[in-house]
Formats: structure tokens, C-alpha cells, sequence
């Protein structure tokens, strides 16, 4: 496992599992916090880490994904810590409901291990230890992404991916609903990060400055999917 001190107080756990697969260990006084656990495999390295730094005190998801959530029985297997998520997720991460794309459900963590994240009614979510979670729907439900004010740095799991530090879009084999996916990564004008962590990628320094040119991009892609080849557009119809 790599581990990298990526700001004051916040590390990154990543291995390459097909793809790259990133977690991170916020250090705080609330605390040991772990954002996402990714796949099982992971989780003896990260207790081994979380160890040499002290307790874990709880663990928070950005969604419900198998990558994200894989490490959470082993882990409760040597600690008892709480597990939050956003509401929305659960009844999907629990088997209740089916992903949307997903022709079925499918049961990523066992009912009654994850705790709602608190929510507002209006406003943004509470913050929860060093952190702040923003609901950013689309790649699924609840997905959430977790600021840290004093580090100025953005935990955004799936809400993107990115390349060579280039923002992209999150993984569309896995991703409920794209289009609300984009519009969530909106947060950026709200957060202004100085630094995006990604769980399939690399980090993004300075991601708002991108933004315009995601967003523009990924709307003339769809438009070009939509839009009917010059083959088909001069074919004859025939009688």
C-alpha cells in the first residue's frame, strides 16, 4: 500500500486494484477519521497505519460502492467504531433498492452497520469531526464529498476521476445518472478547494479553475452522442 502525508493532517492509503483505489486517515481532535474503505484486501494495511497513529474513531463513506465501502467488516472485525453515510444511500448500499442502471439489488453492506450522516433542512450538512460533508448526487444517490477547512482539501471520492491532474468525469460503467453527476460537481464554485483528492485518480490542485471546461466538455460530448452521423442525415429513406 502507498501512503502519502498529502496536507497537516490528512493522509492518503491508495493500491492499484485494476484500477487505482484511494482512502484517506484525517488526524484531528475528534480523532482518527477514515473517508471510505475501499476494498477488502485494504483493510489489514490501513488498521496497520491507523495503528502506528493511534485509534480509529469512525469512518466515514462518500457512497456505497463495493471499492468504497470493502474494508468496512474487517475493520469492524478489530475496531468498534461508527460508520456514517448520507440517508439517501443506505437503502441502496443495503440491498433495498437497486442502484440506478442496476437491474437489481445487491447488498454492498450488511443493514444496520452504517448510521445516517445528520442532515439540515436546509443549508449545508453538519459538520461531522474536521470535517465538512456536501451531498453530490448522481454517480449514486448519497454520494457525499468531504471538506476539510483547515487543509483546504476536498474529499471527493467518485465525484470525478481525473487524468495527468486534468478533471473527468466519474466512471459512467458505474455512474446512476451522469448528467446529475456534472451538475454536482458544481460544489467547486461553493468549496473553492485548493486541493481535490480523487479515490480512482490523482490529486487536482486548484480543480475550480477547471470547471468551466469540464462541465463545456462533457455537454458537447453529449451533445455529439445525440446528435445523428452525416451518413444518417443524408441517407435515402427509400419509398
Amino acid at each position: 500500500m502507498r501512503i502519502a502525508r498529502i496536507s497537516e493532517h490528512v493522509y492518503r492509503l491508495g493500491i492499484w486494484f485494476v484500477i487505482p483505489i484511494n482512502v484517506w486517515v484525517v488526524v484531528g481532535e475528534a480523532g482518527l477519521t477514515l473517508v471510505d474503505t475501499g476494498v477488502s484486501p485494504m483493510a489489514k494495511d490501513i488498521l496497520r497505519f491507523v495503528g502506528r497513529l493511534g485509534r480509529l474513531a469512525r469512518i466515514l463513506l462518500t457512497h456505497g460502492h463495493l471499492d468504497h465501502v470493502g474494508g468496512v467488516p474487517k475493520i469492524l472485525g478489530a475496531q468498534s467504531v461508527p460508520v456514517f453515510v448520507h440517508p439517501t444511500e443506505i437503502p441502496y448500499m443495503e440491498g433495498r433498492l437497486a442502484y440506478p442502471r442496476r437491474a437489481r439489488p445487491q447488498t454492498m453492506l450488511a443493514p444496520g452497520i452504517a448510521s445516517p450522516l445528520a442532515v439540515s433542512p436546509q443549508g449545508p450538512l453538519p459538520p461531522i469531526a474536521d470535517l465538512v460533508p456536501y451531498h453530490t448526487p448522481g454517480h449514486s444517490p448519497g454520494h457525499v464529498v468531504y471538506y476539510h477547512r483547515s487543509d483546504d482539501l476536498l474529499l471527493a471520492g467518485d465525484l470525478f476521476t481525473s487524468r495527468s491532474g486534468r478533471l473527468r468525469v466519474p466512471m459512467p460503467m458505474f455512474t446512476g445518472d451522469m448528467d446529475e453527476a456534472v451538475r454536482s460537481a458544481e460544489v467547486l464554485r461553493e468549496i473553492k478547494p485548493g486541493r481535490l483528492e480523487i479515490c480512482h485518480g490523482g490529486p487536482v490542485e486548484n480543480p475550480l479553475a477547471q470547471l468551466d471546461a469540464y462541465v463545456a466538455g462533457y455537454r458537447a460530448s453529449r451533445r455529439a452522442r445525440k446528435a445523428p452521423s452525416s451518413e444518417a442525415r443524408t441517407a435515402p429513406t427509400g419509398d
